[in-house]
């Protein structure tokens, strides 16, 4: 077994013997177990925006009895720390370091999310060229397999060469796919680690594969494209399909999810669906065969509302007499957020040209609870939290311990809607009887 991996769970080593990359296997196992007429199960995935999110998503795993994915981006995670300030292995220290604390015994799939030119914020805003892009993308894909991630996300359907409101052709999509895949299965086997899993496509308009015609096609020339790449065996367990979930709407569209997933399912394949955040019908998920999801900002927004929870305890504790200076957190985490410039991609149309100060307070609020994970750390945003911990500790309150707890409320709904619960024993026995 490859000892950077997240976990050494018994799942992993029987997916290992049956030489089946980790995340196929557990998806295989699922549909499996289904098609007995088991319940139906969908694969959740956290992205890890903060300490507090990784942490909460291992101990939320333990208590569902269940596998848990991370799907991390480069803007999250990569060989500049990105803003959680890790690199690939890093974050592989931290997740394994929560495993063996907590004692998990269950899969941890730790996955990249979003592997493209231009995809990574700093490539876009410095205008990095086409050569330097895909050069980034390729050194960050050999760090995420040499740091022991299990699956690859490649999704080369940015194209900033392009003039505004030109698609990108899919052809050159299917093109630029097999030839990051290609170099990561190189790099891959040149250093003799076992196989993993990769998906594809993205939800977004501009990726040209919401079109359900493109979308198989896309499928084919991509199954043609590693043929001729020397890779027949290797083919995404995902392909990330546009459900009717966006940074703005919540509703997830069962009927489209079917057709998307029986097309995937002729190719061997399970649709993912991105933005699933706060979606207000996930138990449609598993109902509509959908393999995965991904959950992210609903995480930052449970933290912070955990966090300006405990504020208000600490300024009723300060207005009491029982602290004698509060933390002034709150306002550390506006000012962070107003600083770093990211909340201006979230603009309205009628606030475009205002500072920050003229928005009304339920926009600033929105801002600030949406942004704060780009500044968790951040040594002001860090110091100010430090000291709200400190304060309250000090009244004998575990801080850290409710803010994770209240990240844990938010993963649960999800470990229930997608029938995740218990389902551990359930991938093991499909498994020791041979997928």
């Amino acid at each position: 077994m490859n000892e950077k991996t997240a976990d050494r769970s018994r799942i992993r080593l029987l997916a290992e013997r049956a030489g089946i990359p980790l995340t196929d296997a557990i998806l295989k196992a699922l549909k499996k177990g289904a098609e007995r007429g088991e319940k139906s199960v969908t694969l959740f995935a956290a992205c890890p925006n903060s300490e507090a999110v990784a942490k909460a998503a291992v101990r939320a795993a333990k208590r569902a009895a269940a596998p848990i994915k991370f799907a991390a981006t480069l803007n999250q995670v990569d060989l500049d720390g990105g803003y959680t300030r890790w690199t690939q292995s890093e974050f592989m220290d931290l997740i394994r370091k929560e495993v063996q604390d907590t004692d998990f015994g269950g899969p941890v799939i730790v996955a990249l999310d979003h592997g493209g030119p231009w995809l990574k914020d700093k490539q876009a805003i410095q205008g990095w060229g086409y050569g330097q892009a895909m050069q980034g993308v390729k050194d960050s894909l050999a760090a995420c397999i040499d740091a022991g991630y299990d699956l690859l996300h490649i999704d080369p359907t940015v194209d900033k060469t392009l003039k505004p409101g030109q698609r990108i052709a899919i052809d050159t999509v299917v093109q630029r796919t097999v030839e990051l895949i290609v170099h990561a299965e190189k790099f891959r086997r040149s250093r003799g680690l076992p196989r993993i899993s990769y998906e594809v496509g993205t939800e977004e308009v501009h990726g040209g594969l919401a079109d359900l015609d493109v979308f198989e096609r896309f499928l084919r020339d991509l199954k043609e494209g590693l043929a001729r790449a020397g890779l027949p065996d290797v083919w995404p367990c995902f392909v990330v399909g546009k459900v009717g979930t966006d940074l703005h709407t919540t509703l997830f569209d069962p009927e489209t999810a079917q057709t998307l997933v029986g097309i995937a399912g002729r190719w061997g394949s399970f649709i993912k669906g991105h933005y699933t955040d706060s979606v207000s019908n996930p138990e449609a998920y598993p109902a509509s065969g959908m393999g995965g999801a991904n959950v992210g900002p609903e995480f930052t927004e449970a933290e912070y509302s955990a966090l300006k929870a405990l504020c208000a305890r600490e300024k009723e504790l300060t207005m009491q007499g029982e602290l004698e200076q509060g933390s002034g957190l709150t306002k550390t985490l506006e000012g962070a957020v107003v600083r770093s410039g990211r909340w201006e991609k979230w603009r309205l149309e009628d606030e475009l040209g205002k500072p920050f100060t003229r928005l009304s307070p339920q926009r600033r609020e929105w801002l600030v609870r949406t942004g704060c994970r780009y500044i968790w750390t951040e040594p002001d945003v860090l110091e100010a939290r430090k000291a709200l911990y400190r304060n309250l500790a000090s009244r004998g309150i575990d801080a850290e311990k409710e803010v994770i707890e209240e990240i844990i409320k938010s993963m649960n709904k999800y470990f229930s809607a997608f029938n995740l619960k218990g389902t551990i024993r359930r991938i093991e026995a499909a498994l020791e009887a041979g997928i």
